[in-house]
Order: C-alpha cells, then sequence, then structure tokens
C-alpha cells in the first residue's frame, strides 16, 4: 500500500488528494483496505513523505515548499539544513526558527524566498528524529547540582547528571553518558557510562572527538591475537617473483610509520622506462572474513590525527610485519610498467613478489637530491641515477595528464606541532616538493594500469569514481568567472581543458583563490562504486586505488580481487557471484568510513587551530576571503586558519548577498567582498571544542 500511494502520487506531478480521492483512484473499496489506506496514509504524513495542506489533501513532499534533511546548528544559534533531497546549496535557519531541534536532528522544515536576498530560508516544523542517544561533554557544577557542557553548543537543553549517575566522575571531567530522559521542558537527564579524563589532561580534547565519531581507539582482543600469529615472514615464498636485489627503495614523510608502497625503476634500451611500484601484501595476512578482515571492513581506513594515528589493522601488522621498510625481507603485490616518452604504458605486469627496501627514503631527503644538496647526494649515491630519471619520469606523466584536461588544485595541507602538554604551539602549512608530485604520479599511473586491466577483463571490482560537475554548479562557476573578467568557453558542456584553461588564467591574480575554491566546490565527491564511472577530476577513464592496503579498505578489496583473477586465475562462476554481489556493499560502506574519517581529522585540526588561535584574541592579520556566504564571509590566514566575519559584524553598511557573483554588496557604499579579496581581520573570539574561529574587519 505504501509504494502504491508513493507511486501514485509522484505521477500526479503535484495535484493534491484527500483520502477519499486516493481511495477512489486507487480502487479502494471495504472498510478493511480503507482503514489500511488511512494507517498508511498517516504513517506517511508522520514521516514527512507526503504533506497534507489545510484541506487534508495530499501530494508528495518534493512537489511542495517544505524539506526533510538533517539539521546542522551553528554555536550562535543559527542553522542549516543539509537536504534529503539532490540540493545544491543548504537551507539557511535563523535561530528564533530553530525552535527545540537540536543538532544533527532529522527535521521537517518548511522554506520560503528570503526578502534579504538569501536563496532559501526556513523555519523549522517538527523534529522527526533525534540524532543522539550519547552526549560527550564537560561535567561542571551549579550549587549543588551536576551539569554536563556539551562538546556539540548544537545541543542548547540542560543536561542534568544526577549523584547517582556520575559514575565516579568530578567536575571538571570529560565524560560520555547515556540519555536517559530526552529534552523534557527543555533539560535531559544523563548518566555517565565513560570518564575520559579531566579537561586538561594532554589528549583528552581529542580523544573525545574520537569517541563523539564513534570510533574505538583500541582493537579488541581477539583481533590483536589474529595479528600476533604472524610473527615472522614465512620461508615459503611460493611463486613469488624474487626481487630482493633490484635497487627498490621507500619514499614517505618524516613520521610515516607504515610504508605500504615502494618503488623503482630503469631506462630501457628502447629509451622507455621501466617502472615498479610494489605495495605491500596485506591480502596475504588478512584474509577474506577473518577477525582481522571484519574489523578492517568496520574501520574501513586508518586515521591520521595530530598527536596520533588510529590504524585500521593493528601495529603488529600494519607498522611492522607488511610494512616496507629497509633491509628486511617483505612481501609484495608488483605492478611494473614500460611507459614510452609520452608516458604511455607499453605492456604491464601484475605479479606477487618479495622484495627488500635499501632505502627508507624522506620528501625531504629526495627535494634536497633534485636541489643539488652535496651531502645529501653522496649520503645516497647510490640512488641518485634511480631519483633524477624518477623525476624525468613524473614530468612526462605530468604533462600528458595535463593534455588529457586533470586539474591540478595545489593545496597544501595544515601542520600542527603540539607542546608538551598537548596544546597547539604552532601551524604552518605543509609545503609540497618534487618528490611528492613523483611519487602522486607513479601511483596514480599504477592505479590506472591496475584498474584499466580488470575493466577490460569485465569482472566484478571496485572503482574510484569522480562523476562531472552539475550543471547548476557549473552555470555559478562560469558567471562568476565571467564577471570577474575571465571568459570560458562552453554553456552545457565544459571541456576538461577549458577548465584547465581558466585555471592558468587566474594564477597568480587576486581571483586566483576565488576561482579555485569555487571550481573544486562545483566538483562532485569522488567515492567509491562497483561501476566504472570514470575519475572527471584526473580525467582518467578507469581509476581505482590499489596502493594503501594497509590504510585503505578498498585496497586491500582489490589486491584480493587481483590475487584471484590475475595471480590465481580463478573467474569461476561462483567466485564471479561472490564478488559482483559483494562490491555493492563494500563501496558504499568504504565510502561511508572515509568522509566520516575525513570529518574526524578536520574537526580536529580545526579545534586545535581555534586553541592556537585562542591564544590570539585581539591581533591583526592579514588573510584572503575563501568563502562569501549570507551570513557572512570566511578569512584564511597564511598559515591555513579559517575564521568567520558573521554579516553582523559588517556594521559600516547593510549588505546584500548576490548568490551569482557571490559576493556581499554594501546597500548605500557599494563595498564588495568576494571569493580572493585580500582583508586584514582581528580575532574576535574562539570556540576550541567546536574549531571554530571568529574575526572582525580591523579597522584601518
Amino acid at each position: 500500500m505504501r509504494q502504491t500511494i508513493i507511486q501514485f502520487l509522484d505521477e500526479q506531478n503535484g495535484k493534491r488528494f484527500s483520502i477519499h480521492d486516493l481511495a477512489h483512484a486507487l480502487n479502494i473499496h471495504g472498510s478493511t483496505d480503507f482503514k489500511t489506506l488511512s494507517k498508511t496514509v498517516n504513517v506517511l504524513e508522520r514521516e514527512a513523505v507526503i504533506m497534507p495542506n489545510k484541506h487534508n489533501q495530499y501530494t508528495l513532499i518534493k512537489f511542495t515548499k517544505h524539506y526533510t534533511g538533517t539539521l546542522d546548528l551553528k554555536a550562535k544559534g543559527f542553522a542549516f539544513l543539509k537536504t534529503d533531497r539532490d540540493e545544491d546549496d543548504d537551507i539557511y535557519i535563523p535561530p528564533h526558527n530553530v525552535k527545540d531541534a537540536m543538532n544533527k536532528d532529522r527535521v521537517l522544515v518548511h522554506v520560503s524566498k528570503s526578502p534579504k536576498g538569501f536563496k532559501k530560508e526556513g523555519r523549522v516544523e517538527r523534529v522527526l528524529e533525534r540524532n543522539y542517544t550519547h552526549l560527550l561533554g564537560t561535567i561542571i557544577k551549579r550549587g549543588d547540582t551536576h551539569f554536563l557542557i556539551p562538546d556539540d553548543k548544537g545541543i542548547r537543553s540542560d543536561v542534568i547528571i544526577r549523584d547517582k549517575h556520575l559514575n565516579g566522575a568530578k567536575t571538571h571531567d570529560k565524560v560520555r553518558g547515556k540519555i536517559i530522559n530526552y529534552n523534557h521542558k527543555h533539560t535531559m537527564l544523563l548518566k555517565v557510562t565513560d570518564v575520559i579524563g579531566h579537561m586538561n589532561e594532554p589528549g583528552v580534547d581529542i580523544l573525545s572527538k574520537i569517541l563523539f565519531y564513534d570510533v574505538d581507539p583500541a582493537f579488541p582482543s581477539d583481533v590483536i591475537e589474529a595479528a600476533k600469529q604472524h610473527q615472522t615472514l614465512s620461508d615459503d615464498y611460493g611463486n613469488r617473483r624474487d626481487l630482493r636485489d633490484h635497487m627498490i627503495f621507500t619514499i614517505d614523510g618524516e613520521d610515516a610509520k607504515d610504508y605500504d608502497d615502494a618503488v623503482e625503476i630503469r631506462r630501457l634500451e628502447n629509451g622507455n622506462y621501466e617502472l615498479g611500484v610494489h605495495i605491500a601484501d596485506v591480502s596475504h595476512y588478512v584474509k577474506e572474513n577473518s577477525a582481522l578482515d571484519k574489523e578492517a571492513y568496520a574501520r574501513g581506513t586508518s586515521i591520521y590525527l595530530v598527536d596520533r594515528v588510529i590504524p585500521m589493522i593493528p601495529e603488529h601488522l600494519s607498522n611492522n610485519l607488511c610494512s616496507l621498510m629497509p633491509s628486511v625481507d617483505r612481501f609484495a603485490l608488483s605492478c611494473v610498467m614500460e611507459i614510452d616518452g609520452e608516458g604511455r604504458v607499453k605492456h604491464h605486469d601484475i605479479f606477487e613478489s618479495v622484495i627488500n627496501s635499501k632505502a627508507r627514503m624522506t620528501y625531504r631527503d629526495v627535494n634536497a637530491i633534485l636541489n643539488g644538496e652535496q651531502a645529501m647526494k653522496e649520503k645516497y649515491a647510490f640512488l641518485e641515477s634511480s631519483i633524477h630519471h624518477m623525476a624525468a619520469l613524473a614530468d612526462i606523466l605530468r604533462i600528458q595528464r595535463t593534455a588529457r584536461g586533470s586539474l591540478h588544485f595545489e593545496s597544501n595541507e595544515p601542520v600542527i606541532t603540539l607542546d608538551d602538554a598537548g596544546r597547539a604551539k604552532d601551524v604552518r602549512l605543509l609545503e609540497r616538493g618534487e618528490s611528492e608530485r613523483i611519487i602522486e604520479e607513479f601511483m596514480l599511473i599504477a592505479n590506472q594500469t591496475v584498474a584499466a586491466q580488470v575493466d577490460w577483463m569485465e569482472l566484478p571490482f571496485i572503482y574510484r569514481v569522480h562523476e562531472a560537475p552539475k550543471e547548476e554548479k557549473l552555470g555559478k562557476l562560469l558567471t562568476m568567472a565571467n564577471a570577474l573578467g575571465f571568459r570560458v568557453k562552453g554553456n552545457k558542456e565544459i571541456t576538461h581543458q577549458e577548465l584547465q584553461k581558466l585555471l592558468k588564467k587566474v594564477e597568480d591574480t587576486a581571483s586566483e583563490k576565488g576561482i579555485n575554491t569555487m571550481m573544486l566546490r562545483s566538483m562532485q565527491k569522488a567515492v567509491y562504486s562497483e561501476h566504472n564511472l570514470g575519475h572527471f577530476g584526473l580525467a582518467f577513464t578507469h581509476y581505482t586505488h590499489f596502493t594503501s592496503p594497509i590504510r585503505r579498505y578498498p585496497d586491500l578489496m582489490v589486491h584480493r580481487l587481483l590475487r584471484e583473477y590475475i595471480i590465481n586465475g580463478n573467474m569461476s562462476g561462483d567466485t564471479v557471484s561472490h564478488y559482483r554481489e559483494r562490491m555493492p556493499s563494500v563501496a558504499k560502506e568504504s565510502s561511508e568510513r572515509e568522509r566520516s574519517a575525513i570529518n574526524l581529522e578536520r574537526d580536529v585540526l580545526d579545534m586545535k587551530m581555534a586553541e592556537y588561535m585562542s591564544s590570539r584574541i585581539g591581533e591583526v592579520f592579514e588573510g584572503h576571503i575563501s568563502s562569501v556566504t549570507n551570513f557572512g564571509i570566511y578569512v584564511t590566514l597564511e598559515n591555513g586558519i579559517e575564521g568567520l566575519v558573521h554579516i553582523s559584524e559588517l556594521s559600516d553598511d547593510y549588505y546584500i548577498f548576490n548568490e551569482d557573483l557571490l559576493m556581499l554588496i554594501g546597500e548605500h557604499t557599494n563595498k564588495i567582498y568576494r571569493m580572493g579579496d585580500i582583508v586584514n581581520i582581528k580575532v574576535e573570539s574562539v570556540n576550541i571544542p567546536e574549531g571554530q574561529t571568529d574575526f572582525t574587519i580591523a579597522k584601518e
């Protein structure tokens, strides 16, 4: 009945029907069937799938001015609705229209056109589903009563903890607790389940974020024991190719401990390059459906935080037996490619191997050699020719990729240094050098080669896909570019090359950061899929993730598939059916775990950057406008820290938001704030747990 009603109303394109009209249209007769219809309509209305008007006539919610979605409630009281529909923009909800909804609740919102230039403004009509069953926060005491100050400032109710529910927690402890009475008269009752530690203990703030995302930093005992079953490398190499005498080495960051990729290169007599990309053979140890595999699948990815790494598989494997450490034998899955001077892969081979890395190189070491630093050249004289060959091949691959239309967005990630107390003492941008680009190109070509091989075989696989931008978002980019004086050819369909030209045109101009930001936002998110949909940003027709099985589950699955299909030659009907059935859930779960890990990593970075700025209240800095919204402007400083100048702080005029050009324009002064503009700001306030920094425009 449910599906029948939804399908019927969908076909009516917004026409409304009373229950009696529906009964007539659906040919429902008899009291029993009518009662079932009425109950189903009531359920659909309660779930906000259908909406009534004042005459109790129904249509699907998508034909109304109502939206459902998840509330993103800000500390200042306003919120945004992340809609369930495939909409481009979140809906702004002013503080007085949030009602009793809390952060991350699923809500029903009525939307109207704002008279102040906002695209859509809404009001919460009701909460459909509460998000929280547990809360994290800090215990305080007022009088004789203990309260929890939630880490999530979107929780605006008082949270009371009775003495019998403290579970040993004390004032100023960070805790996690179970909600035992939800939002009764704007209060909640909480029972402490976990005491994390005193709020000022080093690392407690980050541990709180980890638990907030429901991530367990420790492995179950059975998983640790399963990892310890693998004590040493097996003496039985089977059919593995012995590459231990090859000039293979790793290139990683200074702090890396899990070395999952190693490279080698040699120049062939025909002038081509032979590039070997050797990846840690994690699937040799982590068998499908084992305790290790189930835990890796549930985690999905390793998580890299400011003060720790939460690995996908236990450190006994990730930092030891699987890691391609120097001067020890290690099992690998190798992809060796012959690449010509045009960057084309002429031949390739994928096979099991045993390797012995000749050096643990860092990006800094390799950059020093390429920059001609004599001491480093002498130290690694046995690798110098390989490194220069690698740089030459990486240039060829990058030129070839650019010619195909691959989009290059250079972005430097903030790096935070902590003091002994675990507080942020320095924030700087990590500069990328030539060595980082070498490894990037080599991993890209290996991932592309592997994906093309399996796609040609027409077997179940997991791809890394990035679909083309949506028309509307590209349209906004073009409107903005044209307004800034940068013409782009094309209308509904814009080629990679035209987008490349735009990036080149704005290089080193005042508009560069704004156009780069806008183009990035016009792109869809890269995800995992069982279907080969190509990768728009890289301009690849085939792409997967093969090179990081220690830290990404999709890569581990790709290794497993390569072993079955190519190495073992197992393409039986049962095998193909098994993986065809499994791939959709692996792709979906891996994408979700990746998004959650990225959000956790970003939240910890934001928290520590806010902590760093907390000692700089009142100081003035120069920054560029990185985003313009209907509620203010975001300004990014030279070290990568971003803060909000709320529109209420722009007190010299009444500013109107121009959505097409992404500008705030003063009604009387015509003063303009737009992406890429340089401004001087003053640090006004910070909210450390929420990772929010607020700026004001500095007076001249």
